[in-house]
């Protein structure tokens, strides 16, 4: 069922830019409108509701760039069906370390959302998440042996027991009837399965987080707002410069901590901030795009997320999928992601980002990144050179007899790699995210991405641990947290992990 979000909600956070309304003394100022800070404001709310927060954004709204539903994958990152969690070890047998670690943290964020819509802060859980099965499809015999080898791992552990594994193309037509299509019976391939895989719209989640945070908490949302820098102060941690983009006013607030998770605009201002933890680290950003299908036909025949694997050399971002996603209460089909290069950081940011983001002290890591990632900028090339009859190419590998008038190019997010020093290399190209923090934890700053938004509810903890300690180890925030997320600073058995599955997929509506 397509589920359109309320009026109030689609409506809101044009948020307030007055200003004068701004308060001048704060425990905690959030720099960005995603879901890392809406999820790192509601945690501490409920942990200490006293904390007063403040968070700003540069854009007229909220949830505008990397949590936007166009924007990212949308998957569930849950490892159910991303290969490239799985690697092939040198005797051929398959590691799923990462994948159990990249499971537990997105089942984390499914139960906090959980506990949002027990405590009826959440009204509606399809607004935001829906049941999709998640699936991995390659071709040829090699990958159709690593897959089978991959299922056989997975199989054995109680995160993905019910993952199913096929070679047969009658079964794969019941799993994905529109890319068996036109198939001849001949053509090698293999596929898996796993029925609870979800898809998830972050657009709307983040904006409903924000309403929580405003209407239950008293937490003020303050959009057309620029951190332009981060000073420490003698008589608080911090004094945060911020401009009005709308009168061009400018004001300096103060705060105990401060949390920077602007997207790939972290990088930008986490380098003005004066803490050593900062030298070395560089960014690289790329772009994205995807084939949105116009046919309605063509929409309804897919229900599935299939993930296929990624070409010999290429890198983990550029893993074809077809995936079903639901945005704005319509049901759609998208194919990619393509990538694609700019120098901004931010999908609304300047052509000058990457040039600003060169500093002496990571200059020998963005060096030595750039000349041990080879096989990336050869990839960056070529998917920027692509034309669209390249990119229908590439969707017909999935949809064999796709046409080009049932699809149309869409521009996805933009993300920035990490890049860090190494003492090897000088530098090294790291995907993921990561927490940069001062030493007392006093000002923290996210960078990186996918598969963030996925797993925000244990990086945001961490981000907890890190800024404040005394708030997580008080025996109250320990219960409460133990309630709102059974993993949490757990050991998972079998046992809880069925349990917990089994009550989040009740309560989401799953």
């Amino acid at each position: 069922m397509n589920v359109e979000l309320p009026y109030f909600y689609k409506n809101m956070y044009t948020m307030s830019s007055d200003i004068n309304k701004v308060q001048k003394e704060y425990d905690l100022i959030c720099v960005g409108g995603g879901i890392m800070t809406a999820t790192l404001a509601l945690l501490t709310k409920l942990l200490k509701p006293k904390t007063n927060i403040l968070i700003l954004e540069r854009l007229d709204k909220v949830a505008k760039e990397s949590s936007a539903a166009w924007n990212n994958a949308g998957t569930g990152h849950s490892a159910l069906c991303e290969l490239n969690y799985c690697p092939e070890n040198s005797d051929t047998t398959v590691d799923i370390n990462k994948a159990i670690s990249i499971c537990k943290q997105f089942e984390i964020s499914k139960q906090f959302w959980a506990h949002l819509v027990q405590q009826n802060l959440i009204k509606d859980p399809s607004s935001f998440i829906k049941s999709v099965p998640h699936h991995s499809w390659v071709t040829g015999t090699t990958n159709s042996d690593y897959l089978e080898k991959r299922y056989t791992a997975m199989k054995d552990h109680f995160m993905f027991d019910t993952i199913e594994f096929t070679r047969q193309h009658e079964k794969m037509k019941e799993w994905f009837p529109l890319i068996m299509k036109d198939r001849s019976g001949d053509e090698i391939m293999a596929a898996s399965r796993i029925d609870r895989g979800t898809e998830v719209n972050y657009g709307s989640l983040t904006k409903q987080l924000f309403h929580i945070l405003e209407t239950d908490f008293d937490t003020p949302v303050h959009c057309n707002m620029e951190v332009q820098d981060i000073d420490p102060d003698e008589q608080v941690e911090w004094s945060v410069e911020v401009k009005n983009l709308i009168t061009n006013e400018k004001q300096y607030l103060d705060a105990q901590h401060v949390f920077i998770g602007a997207g790939g605009g972290s990088l930008l201002l986490l380098q003005k901030v004066e803490i050593d933890e900062k030298e070395g680290y560089g960014g690289f950003p790329v772009s994205g795009g995807w084939l949105v299908c116009k046919n309605e036909d063509l929409i309804t025949q897919h229900l599935a997320k299939v993930y296929s694997k990624a070409g010999i050399g290429d890198p983990p971002m550029s893993t074809p999928h077809l995936d079903t996603r639901y945005i704005n209460g319509k049901q759609e089909l998208l194919f990619g992601p393509f990538a694609g290069f700019s120098p901004k950081f931010l999908k609304e940011g300047s052509n000058l980002d990457l040039f600003k983001s060169i500093k002496t002290d990571n200059l020998g890591a963005m060096m030595g990144a750039f000349w041990h990632n080879l096989p990336l900028t050869k990839y960056l090339i070529e998917q920027v050179t692509m034309s669209f009859e390249d990119r229908m190419e590439s969707l017909r590998k999935f949809i064999k007899n796709a046409k080009d008038e049932d699809w149309e190019i869409m521009d996805a997010g933009q993300r920035v790699q990490i890049i860090k020093k190494d003492d090897y290399e000088g530098g090294k190209l790291q995907f993921g995210t990561e927490v940069i923090s001062s030493k007392d934890g006093s000002i923290t700053c996210l960078l990186g991405a996918s598969p963030g938004a996925s797993t925000a509810t244990v990086i945001m903890l961490e981000v907890l641990e890190k800024a404040f300690p005394e708030i997580l180890h008080t025996s109250d925030a320990i219960k409460k947290l133990k309630d709102m997320i059974p993993f949490y600073d757990t050991k998972v058995s079998p046992e809880l992990f069925d349990q917990c599955l089994k009550k989040a997929k009740h309560i989401l509506q799953l």
